[in-house]
């Protein structure tokens, strides 16, 4: 350095010495010398006069400039890489995984004063007072011991040594890749964060001791002011800040980097706990979401399931088919059932009232065109059908959507579901295949659509000729044609009213009782005895087909009438309780193998019976198959047959 520019610095640092002696010159006393003028670089604040005393500098500017002054830095511009001195600056990826480390002691300490200070501290106080359970406390802190040992006794001190040797072994990928397996153990930790939530709140409200503990520890220095909630939080919070700061550390990572590969596949396996985590947490708050619609419907035990999953609920208008104006209800269209209930007019509890359960197993839903009322569209199951009208056309198109889709989710999980035919836009009825009769819910006919009876063609009339719907095809009948009762599936097999047609078809011309006008046939004044009847035995009736004819009956076949089987109580009815015409019946084996049980069987009908004896039976089901092939069953050798 030139001997001019070594004075000059002399005198700068010497100046910088007086500089720092006098900094606070309030307080020095009035006859202490002052220090000299500045120099000429150093200029003068703004509106600084001469009288106007000497200033304080800072000892952070002072610092700077006898860096500077040191450095040579007050002579030219340092270039980065050319000054002597410089501190190399850290690698960005390096800088990374110091915050991972210093985010994990961190995380490390809260982790220890859930298990070892509020965990143990409540657990203490629940075994010797008495004031709440244990078991409370253990599922309010479910598996943070867990968490809590594995963080602390492997997982942060890895990081601590990975970083120590960062200059001989820059990379922590491969440690990742080898705890990364373990954060799964955090999923029942976020599983139960709701129900802790839930029992933590009730405790401090219900016992004094438990929140005792709590408020003590939460004042203490070690809690920071934050509350156990705050605290409990954080182990949901800690697997994806783990992934972002993974994701970080492969982009700041160089292209040649040779933690490249381990740190790209840590980071997937980081994801994968994350995903794993957060599926919990969906899985929790759909739990929650469902239990809120189950207590805004106030449901029953055997519709509350927690695997169902609610995927649409919204108001819609219901077309009746007696008024003219459309009436509000609301639906809720979970993955296995739509519910199809009534707004409550007082709403205590319960919001809704469920007025009909429709199960989406065997759904058909379909746009159904009305000129009268737009955007309308048909949701036919097994229980009912109903005519819906949604307030647009995107929202009509939604619902379709989305029931379309259950039934497609339904459909793919049982094989042997029959693919749902849509029946053609142009229909204003959507008609029952005839082997579906009884098994689901018919469209009803509207009133208005018609002005006679459907099936004898008469008119109606307000008096002596008004309308009837058959449960069984949803035709308009009047009440002659539908004075018949049969059971149907869909309805839970209640006798309910049908037409003709209908009755034929479900009880395959099996006449009820207590019917004027078929007297003829169940009223034979007495039943038929041993000499004129071709079979006659007492048989025990299977199942619960037969009503109040109880578990046995006296079976005929009449001389007179030889393919029809009459069913009385006893040898001394005058009255037949049932009468099966045995034409077209099939004669199959009994259930569970009994070799002395017997069926009949024809159309979806199904009766049971079985005999005293196995040579009984084997004559039963001769005389049958012979009556159901339309010939007259032949005396057998023994005789007739009697009790």
């Amino acid at each position: 350095m030139e001997p001019a520019n070594e004075e000059k610095l002399a005198l700068v640092s010497n100046l910088v010495t007086v500089f720092e002696s006098s900094r606070t010159p309030e307080t020095a006393p009035r006859d202490q010398a002052q220090p000299p003028a500045p120099g000429p670089w150093e200029k003068p604040h703004v509106g600084e006069t001469p009288e106007s005393g000497p200033r304080t500098v800072s000892r952070r500017c002072l610092s700077s400039l006898k860096n500077k002054l040191s450095s040579g830095a007050w002579r030219r511009p340092c270039q980065p890489g050319t000054c002597e001195g410089t501190v190399p600056q850290e690698p960005e990826e390096k800088r990374v995984v110091r915050e991972l480390l210093e985010t994990e002691q961190a995380y490390v300490a809260r982790l220890h004063l859930l298990d070892q200070v509020f965990f143990q501290e409540l657990l203490r106080e629940a075994q010797g007072s008495k004031a709440f359970p244990e078991d409370v406390v253990r599922l309010i802190f479910s598996n943070i011991s867990s968490i809590h040992q594995f963080h602390a006794r492997f997982f942060l001190p890895e990081l601590q040594r990975r970083l120590e040797d960062w200059t001989a072994t820059p990379r922590i990928g491969d440690v990742i890749q080898k705890l990364a397996p373990f954060l799964k153990m955090y999923s029942e930790y976020v599983k139960n964060f709701g129900r802790a939530a839930e029992l933590l709140a009730t405790w401090t409200d219900k016992s004094p001791p438990f929140q005792e503990v709590i408020a003590r520890i939460q004042s203490s220095e070690a809690s920071g002011s934050l509350t156990l909630q705050h605290h409990m939080l954080e182990p949901v919070q800690r697997v994806p800040r783990y992934e972002l700061l993974l994701k970080e550390y492969v982009q700041k990572l160089p292209a040649q980097a040779p933690d490249r590969a381990d740190a790209q596949k840590a980071l997937d396996m980081i994801f994968s706990a994350a995903q794993h985590s957060n599926a919990a947490i969906a899985e929790m708050e759909r739990l929650q979401d469902l239990w809120e619609v189950y207590q805004r419907l106030g449901l029953d035990d055997d519709i509350v399931d927690p695997s169902n999953h609610l995927l649409r609920e919204g108001p819609v208008l219901k077309i009746s088919f007696r008024r003219s104006d459309p009436m509000e209800r609301y639906l809720f269209l979970f993955n296995n059932m739509l519910l199809y209930c009534v707004p409550r007019v007082i709403q205590v509890g319960a919001q809704f009232q469920v007025r009909t359960r429709i199960d989406v197993a065997g759904m058909k839903v379909r746009e159904l065109p009305d000129a009268e009322f737009p955007h309308c569209f048909l949701v036919s199951g097994k229980q009912r059908t109903l005519e819906l009208q949604a307030r647009s056309q995107e929202e009509m198109a939604s619902w379709i959507q989305a029931c379309q889709a259950a039934i497609d989710q339904i459909e793919k999980r049982n094989e042997t579901f029959k693919a749902a035919v849509q029946g053609p836009e142009g229909d204003a009825q959507e008609q029952l295949q005839s082997e579906e009769l009884g098994l689901r819910a018919p469209q009803w006919v509207r009133d208005k659509m018609v002005t006679m009876c459907m099936r004898c063609q008469e008119p109606f009339n307000a008096l002596t000729r008004r309308r009837h719907h058959c449960r069984a095809c949803g035709y308009v009948v009047c009440a002659r044609c539908s004075d018949y009762k049969a059971e149907l599936q869909y309805d839970g097999n209640r006798p309910s009213r049908v037409c003709l047609h209908c009755f034929t078809f479900l009880t395959g011309s099996v006449l009820p009782e207590d019917r004027d006008r078929r007297r003829g046939i169940l009223e034979k004044g007495a039943p038929p005895g041993p000499g004129q009847s071709l079979m006659c035995s007492f048989l025990q009736l299977l199942g619960d087909k037969w009503g109040r004819s109880g578990p046995r009956g006296w079976c005929v076949i009449p001389r007179h009438d030889p393919l029809v089987l009459y069913v009385y109580g006893a040898p001394q009815d005058t009255r037949a309780h049932t009468s099966i015409p045995l034409l077209g019946y099939q004669v199959t084996p009994g259930p569970q193998g009994d070799p002395r049980a017997f069926q009949l069987q024809q159309s979806g009908q199904l009766y049971a019976f079985k005999a005293e004896t196995e040579e009984l039976k084997g004559r039963w089901v001769r005389a049958m198959e012979q009556a159901a092939g339309g010939c007259s069953p032949g005396v057998t050798d023994d005789g007739d047959l009697s009790d």
